[in-house]
């Protein structure tokens, strides 16, 4: 069980080995949520949600009716509803889907992601073309890695310009949608 207050919220979390970081909320997860402002009128994905951190915080945050919890992971999927429910957000949608192959929700204003750089691009690459296309226009998607040069590409080719937010060895990277279009179609 992990205890923390993250964001100013509590948050009690139970892990399990086979997830991603079981013993403590990852140090790039938290450099994520440190640059993120969240408001009552923001629509959340949690893209990528393993133990539920990320939407469990923006739950308390926002309330759970404008959040979305999205794995495809079905371990990730048992874990995050249970920690939905230790925190007290019965309600907290929490889905399984391949990226959004299986995910029809659009409309976001944010869409938060701590995607699994050590392996290769193909996921990342999904989670920015279709996060993308579903972010309101003047919605941002912030990605967390320490895999800087990549990732700065990709999303300023999509998004145009993006902000990046060093948290070594971390790189939080703010990208907001400017216009219905790809920035470079390339």
């Amino acid at each position: 069980m992990i205890r923390a207050n993250v964001a100013g919220v509590d948050v009690a979390l139970d892990t399990d080995p086979r997830l991603f970081s079981p013993r403590e909320i990852d140090a790039g997860t938290l450099a994520m949520l440190s640059c993120v402002q969240l408001s009552s009128k923001d629509k959340v994905l949690d893209l990528g949600c393993g133990c539920g951190i990320v939407g469990i915080v923006a739950a308390k945050l926002i309330g759970a009716a404008r959040v979305f919890l999205l794995d495809n992971d079905p371990l990730a999927i048992e874990v995050a509803t249970r920690n939905a429910r230790l925190n007290g957000l019965e309600r907290l949608a929490v889905v399984q889907s391949d990226g959004f192959n299986d995910f029809q929700e659009a409309g976001f204003t944010q869409i938060l992601c701590n995607p699994p750089y050590h392996a290769d691009f193909r996921v990342p690459k999904h989670f920015i073309h279709k996060g993308f296309n579903r972010l309101l226009v003047g919605g941002t998607l912030w990605m967390v890695t320490q895999r800087q040069a990549w990732y700065r590409n990709k999303l300023r080719s999509i998004f145009g310009k993006v902000r990046e937010h060093p948290h070594p060895p971390y790189t939080v990277f703010e990208a907001t949608k400017a216009s219905p279009s790809y920035a470079n179609a390339g």
